[in-house]
């Protein structure tokens, strides 16, 4: 008879915090493999706490709490296959993030990650101490390696597993989301595979967590190439199986799941993140501002798909300047959507603040300050009714208004969450065309163009003065865009961005816009994140900043 190993990969969706709720999901998962006749069931990185914790995890009480779920955990699966599991492990003074082996009632083994990332969202280097590299734990038929993530993005660990008699390595991942991530990590892998000649499984985590989206997608790999892809932001577990062959173990061929094009990667993002956001914080309704322009119907749509259009509510508040098209249109993007549409004129009580400031702005010219009472009225009436209804209010500014700081803030950026906050306007556009054209299963709304074609095709505007439009502020939005691609994304110099074909004049208005908004930005709202420099943990810039950029060489 040849010898076979079954692996059962548990891609599962934790609740940063939930201890018990997690060892539950990770019990039934074992449960699900000891019935397929599972030799062992992995889960991912971190599994027992959530990731990323932060500095949770450094509170005694809560990593003892972790501990002590894993070691009860370890009795429950005495009578089945290897369970393999992330949580912090306390040794000896130090905290390690910890990939433990329960087998026979007990911790067998455990492997302490060796590599920390210390970049972009990660700072593992201030929470956890460095283990060794590891040895591989016999699995019965075979044995196996376990570097837990950062650890198989260089040779060392898989390396020093290889070199002890790994027969298989199982690679436990809390890898977050990014634009074209999937391919970057299949290389990585595909470059230990090589080096070891071993087969690999790569096990992600699913589900979002507060900007963090963990997008899955786990595979398994031979050393000819890709054996088997679970799905992208989808709970999912699969049975891999390997067999011994005259020059080594190797994965049968399994089920590849399709690989999503970038908007519908970006789209699914924010649905996840926004839907566990809510979820995990207990809030089952929500409210945003319904103006008639693109960003707030992406994010309707986003809230409909995400938690069913029955709870999600939008609110039109028109002023004097708002036109009747934008009336039209966002009492359109709703009943497309199915969501209730309410409306509170604002006029009223713009006008009633005027009187207010009337004797103090005695001999003022109307400007900026008139214009960001009406956003901030809006602000306040749409935080009221958040308060008295218990729907967390939604924010809508994409991350090209962000960068600029062209939102008000306590107006159009109050809110509880941003799904747009990491979505560079002509992107918004992109992603609004790809929903209207595709709908998937995972889509609580309705299929169809539910974004009306006029709002996405008309010029954008704030409408807090007669006739105005975002370009009479900023650069059109695909040059302001192409800048900020190069200053924020790439960190490029004022040189650079003049040498890509920009007017030095505009990159600089750009440039001091950006550096001056950082203050709105750190009061800003949580949002998706979807790339490498999103505003927060992976762009951190100090708010107050005199620097400009006055060279001429290039980065």
């Amino acid at each position: 008879m040849q010898d076979r190993f079954r692996l059962t990969l548990a891609q599962l969706n934790p609740t940063l915090g939930d201890l018990a709720g997690n060892v539950e999901k990770a019990f039934d998962a074992w449960e699900e493999g000891r019935a397929a006749g599972a030799d062992m069931v992995a889960l991912p990185e971190m599994f027992v706490t959530g990731y990323q914790t932060q500095d949770l995890v450094l509170k005694p009480a809560f990593h003892r709490d972790a501990m002590a779920r894993v070691a009860a955990l370890a009795e429950r699966v005495a009578d089945g296959p290897i369970l393999g599991i992330g949580g912090p492990h306390w040794e000896s003074g130090k905290l390690y993030n910890a990939w433990h082996v329960l087998k026979g009632g007990r911790v067998v083994t455990r492997t302490l990650k060796h590599e920390r990332p210390n970049y972009n969202v990660f700072d593992e280097v201030r929470v956890f101490a460095a283990g060794p590299p590891g040895a591989p734990f016999d699995a019965g038929r075979l044995s196996v390696g376990a570097p837990v993530c950062e650890d198989a993005w260089f040779p060392t660990v898989p390396g020093a597993m290889d070199a002890a008699g790994a027969s298989l390595l199982v690679v436990a991942n809390g890898s977050p989301y990014f634009r074209a991530k999937f391919p970057i990590r299949l290389n990585q892998m595909q470059a230990r595979v090589t080096e070891t000649e071993l087969p690999l499984a790569y096990l992600n985590m699913v589900g979002g967590q507060d900007d963090q989206v963990f997008d899955g997608g786990s595979f398994v790999l031979n050393r000819a190439g890709l054996a088997l892809r679970l799905p992208l932001f989808e709970e999912a577990v699969a049975h891999a199986d390997f067999v011994r062959r005259p020059n080594g173990w190797e994965a049968e061929p399994g089920e590849v799941a399709e690989l999503p094009e970038a908007s519908e990667q970006d789209y699914h993002a924010m649905v996840v993140a926004l839907r566990d956001y809510l979820r995990k914080s207990g809030i089952a309704k929500v409210l945003l501002g319904l103006s008639g322009g693109v960003d707030s119907a992406l994010v309707a749509a986003i809230a409909a798909d995400a938690i069913g259009p029955e709870n999600v509510r939008c609110v039109m508040l028109p002023s004097r300047y708002t036109s009747r098209a934008s009336l039209d249109d966002a009492g359109a993007t709703a009943r497309n959507l199915g969501c209730r549409l309410d409306e509170v004129g604002i006029a009223g009580a713009v006008e009633a603040v005027d009187q207010a400031l009337a004797p103090l702005f005695a001999g003022q010219a109307p400007g900026i300050a008139e214009e960001n009472v009406q956003s901030r009225l809006r602000g306040l009436l749409l935080m009221a009714q958040s308060n008295k209804f218990g729907e967390m209010l939604l924010t809508t500014g994409n991350k090209s208004e962000m960068a600029v700081g062209y939102a008000t803030i306590y107006g159009d950026m109050a809110g509880g969450y941003n799904p747009l906050k990491d979505l560079y306007k002509t992107r918004v556009f992109e992603v609004c065309r790809w929903r209207n054209a595709k709908h998937r299963p995972w889509m609580r709304g309705p299929a169809g163009a539910v974004i009306p074609p006029r709002v996405i095709d008309k010029p954008p505007s704030a409408e807090l003065r007669p006739d105005q439009k975002d370009e009479d502020s900023l650069p059109p939005y695909p040059v302001l865009d192409g800048i900020l691609q190069l200053l924020v994304e790439s960190d490029c110099s004022v040189a650079d961005c003049v040498r890509a074909g920009y007017e030095e004049a505009t990159v600089r208005k750009v440039e001091g816009l950006l550096y001056g908004a950082e203050w709105k930005r750190h009061q800003s709202a949580p949002g998706t994140r979807l790339t490498r420099k999103a505003f927060w943990l992976d762009r951190r810039y100090p708010i107050v900043n005199r620097w400009r950029d006055g060279g001429e060489e290039a980065c």
